[in-house]
């Protein structure tokens, strides 16, 4: 079958659109945005860690009925997307969205995780999670895992190292073991992000497993005391 110039203008151009559409920008900018604005909050408010681990449970619950329930009810789910549309995947009209799994890895890591590698392990989802996937959709041409690539790794990691260095150097001594501290961190943050890969939401992965590869590394390099 010939195909025209046109033709091929056509279908180069659908694929711009499509790779595009594939960066999810609105949604990374929500993703960053509310996630800072809950950090503020956060640290601004000076309630106890514990109301507000079981706070946002209250709302990852709350974000699990509202998907249990537009799954059942086709009127709620058209609302459901009529409202929140715009931000999410073609997957989650039909199934589970991110949001209730966001609130769930938030609050398990304020449950579990003594205050500055809670915050940490939040602002690597916070963070990392959606300038890695940008980078990998961009550049990410080398594949290492189903839906991962080598450049969306290292854009994790980086991400990760960055907010740990510039975050231990205001919370504990300066020292040849920050920089150790902040590099490892960078590692355990950019492999949570990569087990998602395995059919594991990644909005519940980098926050409790960062958490937890954080607190062993703790024990050993010790930043906060």
């Amino acid at each position: 079958m010939k195909v025209t110039q046109g033709q091929n203008y056509d279908s180069s151009f659908e694929q711009v659109l499509h790779k595009r559409s594939d960066l999810h920008i609105l949604r990374k900018l929500w993703h960053i945005s509310t996630g800072s604005l809950c950090l503020f909050i956060f640290l601004r408010s000076g309630d106890p860690q514990i109301f507000w681990a079981h706070a946002i449970m209250v709302m990852a619950l709350a974000g699990f009925a509202v998907d249990f329930f537009r799954k059942k009810y086709r009127k709620m789910n058209s609302f459901v997307i009529k409202i929140m549309g715009p931000l999410m995947r073609r997957s989650e009209r039909e199934g589970m969205t991110g949001l209730p799994f966001y609130a769930l890895g938030c609050s398990l890591a304020l449950y579990f995780y003594e205050r500055d590698i809670a915050i940490l392990s939040i602002m690597f989802l916070v963070f990392s999670d959606p300038i890695s996937s940008f980078f990998g959709v961009l550049y990410g041409k080398d594949k290492i895992l189903p839906n991962k690539s080598l450049q969306g790794a290292v854009a994790g990691f980086f991400t990760c190292y960055l907010i740990s260095l510039f975050y231990t150097m205001n919370t504990a001594t300066i020292g040849t073991h920050i920089l150790t501290f902040s590099i490892i961190s960078g590692i355990i943050g950019s492999t949570s992000e990569l087990i998602s890969a395995f059919n594991v939401d990644d909005n519940l992965t980098i926050p409790v497993l960062s958490g937890l590869g954080m607190t062993l590394l703790n024990h050993f390099i010790v930043v906060f005391a």
